[in-house]
């Protein structure tokens, strides 16, 4: 069995360091560390052509892994907006064109959503991980969700991205208010790594082949 001080780092497959920070606070409680490719200037970028969530995800663990020799998650996610038609979706870092930041995509998802009623924003969260080991092969995989509307003005100023605009009607709050303790709970990324954790811990309690 492999003891948590004996697993090698999991290197997170992304440079938003905001979303490397939610995820390493994930996986601390079961002993993992996850450093961020941000630490490897060598890996470059990885292309996010893929059509869906998990086709990103695995070339975000993939690649890197290869290069790197080295475990490496790679996770994509982002909202689906049902009066968009899912979009912005796999765009949803780069829905306002080139040099996107968060205030402008968030912008932009509004005056898409200009005169729509509240009770047609409904939106998702969508969280694909994947695992590649130091060979590149995809080792694990899981998908998560999360279910809310997206209001007109932002409310808190926790989480990134879309957050403060995306309301779980259930804690009548945005992901921008919800505590880190709650969101870890009910999070499109929160649920998508309670799949994954399981199957991680069972694959780092394996000997050695």
């Amino acid at each position: 069995m492999t003891t948590p001080s004996a697993r090698p780092p999991l290197v997170l497959g992304s440079r938003n360091l905001k979303k490397s920070q939610e995820i390493a606070e994930i996986l601390a409680p079961w002993g993992f560390q996850v450093v961020s490719i941000a630490n490897f200037p060598q890996a470059g970028e990885v292309e996010e052509d893929g059509t869906t969530f998990a086709e990103n995800a695995a070339k975000k663990a993939a690649e890197p892994a290869r290069l790197l020799s080295q475990w490496v998650i790679g996770e994509d996610s982002g909202l689906m907006v049902d009066a968009l038609g899912g979009q912005p979706g796999v765009y949803s870092a780069r829905f306002s064109g080139a040099g996107a930041t968060d205030e402008r995509n968030n912008q932009k998802l509004q005056q898409e959503l200009a005169g729509t009623p509240l009770a047609q924003r409904g939106a998702g969260y969508v969280c694909s991980v994947a695992l590649a080991d130091p060979t590149g092969a995809i080792r694990l995989r899981a998908e998560g969700r999360c279910r809310g509307v997206i209001i007109e003005e932002p409310r808190g100023a926790n989480g990134f991205g879309y957050d403060p605009y995306f309301l779980v009607p259930e804690y009548h709050r945005t992901f921008g208010e919800l505590s880190a303790r709650v969101k870890h709970q009910l999070s499109h990324r929160a649920r998508a790594f309670a799949a994954f954790i399981p199957r991680l811990v069972a694959l780092f309690a394996q000997p050695p082949a």
